[in-house]
């Protein structure tokens, strides 16, 4: 039914608020991308099934609730059941019957699902109590694992559109704009410029048409922070999208999805129908007079078109390619009128700075890095998933805290940050506070949030290597700077890794990032360099490994290492000569095995399965 007014909605809230808590006992269910991977719409089904079968006063059918991810991905699939919070992992459509008769109908724990500490060994049995969570603090992902991923009452129960509301009522644009440029919000992208004023330039281009776009094209290897936000949260990006729009006069927006995230595709398409239909959007929202139209338009997997001016091409149907910047996209953008293109996670801060004020936002975070931000954290580290933390938050926190430390115990060597186009900081670095501005001055960046965990076992010239290989498939050609000189830069990698570089390449190599950065038109090429530059800035001693000594420390390049086995760890398990697809071990059972190096393709699946760790790698 469309919401008439304000009022209705307020009268709304408070109706779903109410029901909300009149039935507490929930089972939630993380229903992200990778716990449904992982089998989360059966664990749902399942659950349907034995409730309604047991028919439990309180715990219904409809007390199962599908949520946006959690977060704690290598965990799931996730289920979490209120109202205690009683947090298994792991969970499998099997577990569900024990977990109706004996958790939901007796109070008994489940101790094979309880979540594990890799660092204390203890079982936990609240989420609240779980590090991963207990250091985090949640503004743009603070829905996530909280309410129905497909709801439009859940996120009016949780004061959704309320903010909205209030904005289109009591403030005129002008102190909209304000109250974003007060909060300090920067953009999440990665660029990190101030979201207040680019609102304010785009309102101030005189023109019949402004534009509001969202960027989801979330493009970098192993980022995930976008794309759970419109699966999980969509209402949220739509309601700072209509609060920016509000605020720069524009009648038309578009989300830029990533042809990749089908699952955002259809959460946010729920999410405009439900709004369009309840009178949220479309014409004379909430019948204040103010109108505003949400397109989704798919991208096609080309990474440049994360860059705002080739992202807007996209939209217009056009070739994605960066053009100049001295032509910005807040005076001349989509169909050259004036445009305010923010990221995802930027736009689902609005909502909460406008309802809860700008003081309350400045107060989280660090000068000039107000507020906070989402990561994906990855890599060599015991607990990965999607995180977020308070700007000037340590990088030693977030790995050794949230994420438990360096798997095996093994020791840390660098975190890479900022896509590919980030740089890597290493030890010494652990504890720079992790905002804008640190990250910069490291020679890294924030990006988007990618935060890529590193042991010893970590090559830095080949993840040099890997990172420019990424950029010279991923750029568009179209200026010479970026096309031509970051291949050149990963064919020297490849010199390096190979055993053939000299340190004359290494002049070569700086030099050639300096012009890099000065002549591409656009930031992939602008920042391309920088995987090389921050690993020679604090890695110098392995690229002249590889050159000098024609060794590589970390054992990992192809043409610089040799296997073999060390007679008195070997127990002749035969483990070995089983995951050796190349023939190239032989031996006895209970003997010491031998490496044929003129057959060994150095693959590295004799490590990864011998036991007694008696294969070397030097």
């Amino acid at each position: 039914m469309c919401i008439a007014n304000p009022q209705e909605l307020t009268e709304r809230h408070k109706e779903y608020a109410a029901r909300a808590e009149r039935f507490p006992k929930k089972v939630i269910v993380c229903c992200g991308t990778g716990c449904i991977a992982n089998g989360a719409k059966g664990i749902v089904d399942a659950f349907q099934k034995h409730l309604a079968d047991r028919n439990i006063k309180d715990f219904t059918v409809e007390a199962v609730v599908e949520t946006g991810c959690h977060g704690f991905c290598e965990q799931g699939p996730l289920v979490v059941i209120e109202p205690h919070g009683t947090f298994y992992t792991h969970v499998k459509p099997k577990d569900v019957a024990s977990i109706v008769d004996k958790t939901i109908v007796s109070g008994e724990l489940l101790e094979p699902l309880l979540f594990r500490d890799p660092v204390t060994e203890q079982k936990i049995e609240r989420y609240q109590d779980v590090n991963f969570f207990a250091y985090q603090h949640r503004i743009a992902l603070r829905n996530l694992g909280k309410i129905a991923a497909n709801d439009i009452r859940e996120y009016i129960a949780v004061e959704g559109y309320q903010a909205l509301a209030k904005v289109l009522t009591t403030l005129s644009p002008e102190q909209v704009i304000d109250e974003i440029i007060k909060s300090g919000l920067r953009g999440r992208g990665g660029g990190g410029f101030p979201a207040g004023k680019k609102w304010r330039t785009c309102r101030d281009v005189r023109s019949d048409f402004h534009y509001v776009i969202c960027n989801g094209d979330e493009g970098d290897p192993g980022a995930f922070m976008d794309r759970s936000i419109m699966e999980g949260d969509p209402h949220s990006v739509l309601e700072g999208m209509m609060i920016c729009a509000y605020a720069i006069g524009a009648k038309q927006g578009y989300i830029y999805v990533r042809d990749e995230y089908p699952l955002a595709v259809v959460h946010l398409q729920k999410a405009i129908d439900d709004c369009m239909a309840n009178g949220i959007l479309g014409d004379n929202i909430l019948g204040t007079g103010f109108s505003f139209h949400i397109r989704i338009n798919r991208g096609a997997g080309a990474f440049v078109c994360g860059e705002s001016s080739a992202l807007m091409r996209s939209v217009a149907g056009e070739v994605g390619e960066p053009r100049a910047k001295y032509i910005r996209s807040v005076v001349k953008g989509l169909h050259d009128q004036p445009t305010v293109l923010n990221n995802v996670e930027t736009f689902a801060n609005v909502p909460i700075i406008m309802h809860k004020g700008a003081d309350w936002y400045r107060s989280i975070g660090c000068a000039n890095n107000s507020g906070t931000k989402a990561f994906s954290l990855v890599g060599k580290v015991r607990n990965t998933g999607l995180i977020e933390v308070a700007m000037g938050t340590t990088l030693r926190t977030i790995i050794y805290k949230i994420g438990g430390g360096i798997i095996d115990g093994r020791p840390f060597k660098a975190v890479q940050t900022g896509g590919p186009s980030g740089g890597c900081l290493p030890e010494a670095m652990l504890d720079l506070p992790v905002d804008f501005d640190s990250l910069t001055k490291a020679g890294s960046m924030m990006g988007s949030g990618g935060m890529i965990v590193m042991d010893d076992k970590t090559c830095m010239v080949d993840v040099a290597r890997y990172f420019l290989s990424f950029l010279v498939s991923e750029s568009c050609g179209k200026c010479v700077p970026c096309r031509e000189g970051l291949y050149q830069l990963h064919e020297l990698t490849l010199k390096i890794c190979s055993g053939e570089g000299t340190e004359a390449d290494l002049e070569k190599m700086e030099k050639l990032s300096r012009s890099v950065i000065v002549g591409s038109l656009c930031g992939l090429g602008k920042s391309g360099p920088n995987p090389f530059l921050s690993t020679i800035n604090y890695f110098r001693d392995e690229y002249l490994a590889h050159i000098r000594e024609k060794r590589c420390p970390a054992g990992v390049c192809k043409s610089l290492i040799t296997y073999t086995v060390i007679e008195e760890k070997c127990t002749g398990c035969v483990a070995c000569i089983t995951a050796c697809a190349y023939n190239a071990i032989t031996g006895d059972r209970k003997k010491p095995h031998f490496i044929h190096q003129d057959k060994c393709e150095k693959c590295g699946a004799c490590v990864a399965v011998c036991k007694p760790n008696a294969i070397e790698v030097k």
